[in-house]
């Protein structure tokens, strides 16, 4: 199916590796013309290398001055913005208690997962309301739904993800702005492999999905395609989520 975005415009956060990688390639390959963000400054130029031709921003999402400026350079590089995909994103403290978390690394789990989307679709929206049919897709988690024990501050700050953009989807409607998050279980990924060991994945007993796959859910949602999808969250959990706990 042709997803109408060849010659359109995204700005990808957290593209250096994993998941944003995974949709900056993506988009890429369906004819867009990719910025891609990360404070990865090495490993960015290595995907933009595979690219050729995206517009590399170095920034930290939680600095409001660099995103303005790598928001305000992309703009200006792509000629617009049609969609900005929010993919950075950090585990935190992954089993520790909540009585073992320090409030720093509590707020440095908020900083890059929440604010930080706050700050690129903030500083993204007047293009995004210059834009003919543009798009935001925030990359959550299904911790967003259910909870593992030691990850409180990351789960919380999923689940705030999805509101945050849930509610953006009605404050933007009226500007023709979609907002949509996508919600995957466990993905083969370099944050994964540090949180779980990498011999976790060698045989792994869950259901494991990959990058690619969570990025083709984000390419249909940046889609004109999906121009009837708002305010919904993707979940893809293999249906765990779905099974009740009654047995039988």
């Amino acid at each position: 199916m042709d997803l109408q975005l060849h010659g359109t415009t995204a700005l990808v956060t957290g593209a250096a590796s994993g998941i944003g990688r995974a949709i900056a390639l993506v988009l890429a390959a369906e004819g867009v013309r990719v910025a891609l963000l990360d404070r990865d400054g090495a490993s960015l130029a290595e995907v933009a290398g595979v690219i050729g031709g995206a517009v590399v921003l170095v920034a930290d999402v939680t600095d409001e001055a660099q995103v303005a400026r790598a928001v305000e350079t992309a703009v200006d590089a792509l000629g617009g913005l049609d969609a900005v995909v929010c993919c950075a994103g950090i585990s935190g403290p992954v089993g520790s208690p909540i009585d073992g978390i320090s409030l720093a690394e509590w707020n440095a789990v908020f900083a890059v997962n929440v604010t930080g989307a706050f700050l690129v679709v903030s500083a993204a929206l007047p293009a995004l309301r210059a834009a003919a049919a543009a798009s935001v897709v925030l990359l959550s988690s299904d911790s967003a739904f259910v909870a593992s024990a030691g990850m409180v501050p990351y789960c919380a700050s999923k689940a705030a993800l999805m509101q945050f953009g849930r509610a953006l989807s009605v404050d933007l409607a009226d500007d023709g702005i979609r907002v949509n998050t996508v919600a995957p279980s466990i993905v083969d990924t370099p944050m994964s492999r540090g949180d779980l060991g990498a011999e976790a994945f060698a045989a792994p007993s869950f259901p494991v999905q990959t990058a690619d796959e969570v990025a083709s859910h984000v390419a249909y949602l940046v889609s004109p395609r999906s121009r009837a999808i708002n305010g919904t969250t993707v979940v893809s959990d293999f249906g765990y989520s779905a099974r009740s706990g009654f047995p039988a």
